[in-house]
């Protein structure tokens, strides 16, 4: 497929986002049980042909596709700044990338929608050397999106060419806390992430193993907040209700099977 460019006039820039923002064994709910329809996106992950799509009992369980494989409808840059980073490309939403500025005051990829209490299920594919992520929770009161929203790591964990900490590395609650497992596919490879946010518990699911768990505002997750670089962001994790929000971090990346379940 063609690469459909976002025009300069319709989809304006954002010179925003770094890598931002878990801990327990599994509860009983569904949030932390892998449901047939995550099983079977994973063993499909690397088939285009059914990408973007939901079946009658995902539409029936109420899921809703963010990306419809074709163009950018139901996005658009963080604060309505002008990109030209992102394409939809032969059934992926696909940031280009730019070696020569891997800052994080670049890009980003925002939902129009904003939610709650929700499970949003993505795969993505990085590139060599690759960071992203994948921000929730995210409001556009801040400059960046990461300044509110808790943070899903995307990165290359074995070849990325500075040193990494734990908490950035892939499926962290990035900058709070580490992996609880290293799950990820290696670079090149199709991965399926899962992110539980329901009533201030959240859950970050890997290929089908949890990495992080945390509740928002506990004693835990505020000790963490005052530690580390989220002390002095006010509006880190204060958000109620927010959008989704694809990290351009000057890196190349691609997402596909983008979508989300309200929960109650």
């Amino acid at each position: 497929m063609r690469k459909l460019v976002i025009p300069a006039l319709s989809l304006l820039t954002v010179t925003a986002m770094a890598c931002n923002s878990g801990s327990t064994a599994e509860s009983s709910t569904d949030s932390t049980s892998i449901s047939a329809d995550t099983t079977a996106a994973m063993a499909a992950v690397e088939d285009n042909s059914n990408a973007n799509t939901l079946t009658d009992a995902e539409k029936a369980e109420g899921w809703q596709l963010l990306f419809n494989g074709q163009n950018l409808d139901g996005w658009h840059i963080y604060k309505g700044r002008t990109s030209n980073s992102w394409v939809a490309d032969n059934g992926t939403l696909h940031c280009l990338g730019n070696e020569k500025d891997k800052s994080d005051k670049r890009a980003d990829l925002t939902s129009d929608s904003t939610f709650e209490n929700f499970e949003l299920q993505v795969d993505w594919k990085l590139a060599p050397k690759g960071n992203s992520g994948i921000i929730y929770l995210a409001s556009e009161e801040y400059e960046a999106a990461y300044k509110s929203g808790p943070e899903y790591q995307l990165i290359d964990d074995e070849n990325f060419p500075e040193k990494l900490e734990g908490w950035q590395k892939t499926g962290a609650n990035y900058a709070m806390s580490d992996p609880l497992v290293a799950a990820a596919k290696p670079i090149g490879e199709w991965n399926n992430t899962r992110i539980v946010v329901n009533h201030g518990h959240v859950e970050h699911w890997l290929n089908g193993q949890k990495t992080a768990e945390y509740t928002i505002g506990s004693p835990e997750w505020k000790k963490a907040k005052a530690s580390g670089k989220w002390k002095d962001a006010p509006g880190y994790g204060a958000t109620k209700k927010g959008h989704i929000d694809l990290q351009d971090h000057g890196s190349e990346i691609w997402f596909k099977n983008i979508k989300i379940k309200q929960l109650k």
